[in-house]
């Protein structure tokens, strides 16, 4: 998923996104252990999506702390 689409979407959907994609590694390493994966690939690319939700959603409470700091 693009980084973009992620920006649209609010935190709450984005903490969703953010389990499951954490469901879907663990799935995919309970397929590796099992022997039964069809893509390698596709475990790389769920945790580039974490590192993308997890970025934005860190980008976002820095940006509310700044903005609540410069208020006092």
């Amino acid at each position: 998923m693009k980084a973009q689409k992620l920006r649209e979407m609010n935190d709450t959907e984005l903490q969703q996104k953010l389990v499951d994609s954490h469901d879907d590694l663990m799935h995919f390493r309970l397929q590796m252990a099992t022997g039964v994966v069809d893509n390698v690939r596709s475990a790389r690319e769920i945790k580039k999506v974490v590192a993308r939700i997890k970025t934005i959603l860190n980008e976002r409470s820095r940006a509310a702390q700044a903005g609540a700091g410069d208020k006092n």
